[in-house]
């Protein structure tokens, strides 16, 4: 691992609260934990990713493709300069039931799943009628997230402080590019109309 700007320290909370969980893992939550954990990898949101961008792009939905292409793909690149910029250690070793050496905060599974998953409503909304009419099924990207962030601290992986930045951020993330994306929009609209 390259030299960090800082070397965040984890707080009280955090050894308090990862001492309670360790005490009281069993089964079949760890399992359950294994499971669900998985839904945030890179290698399962890449796949996620490359393939909702093909099918919009065969839709000709160019702008919704790069809306979710570039900002997950640029959020990830934000992650782990965050991750370098502050330098934190992961909770002990003989804690975590997952073998990790990269940096701690914030979690990028926290903060990702939270990017592409909201993304992934964003992209629903604008283009599913169904998903319009039915709103209440966009509660599941961020509820996806909250639960992939939660098995991060059951596994011992992350600190639950590294956990709420990742979410923190990537909800910022996902608010900073559907903005961007609706300046463009209005840009490219005012563009269309003064061409005609």
């Amino acid at each position: 691992m390259t030299p960090t700007v800082l070397a965040l320290p984890h707080l009280r909370l955090d050894d308090e609260v990862i001492g309670w969980v360790v005490d009281d893992r069993r089964e079949p939550w760890v399992g359950l934990a294994h499971a669900v954990t998985v839904l945030g990898n890179t290698l399962t949101l890449t796949v996620i990713c490359l393939i909702v961008v093909a099918a919009l792009l065969i839709r000709r939905k160019v702008g919704m493709a790069v809306l979710l292409g570039a900002g997950a793909l640029l959020g990830s690149a934000a992650m782990v300069t965050l991750k370098h910029i502050f330098g934190r250690t992961r909770p002990p070793v003989t804690d975590r039931l997952l073998t990790i050496e990269s940096y701690s905060f914030p979690s990028g599974h926290a903060m990702m799943s939270m990017v592409v998953y909201c993304l992934l409503a964003v992209v629903a909304f604008g283009v599913s009628g169904w998903v319009r009419d039915h709103r209440w099924v966009l509660l599941a990207a961020p509820l996806l997230s909250i639960a992939i962030g939660l098995t991060r601290i059951y596994l011992a992986v992350h600190w639950p402080t590294d956990v709420l930045a990742g979410w923190a951020f990537g909800a910022m993330w996902v608010v900073l590019c559907v903005w961007i994306f609706g300046l463009f929009e209005r840009w490219t609209h005012r563009t269309e109309v003064g061409s005609t």
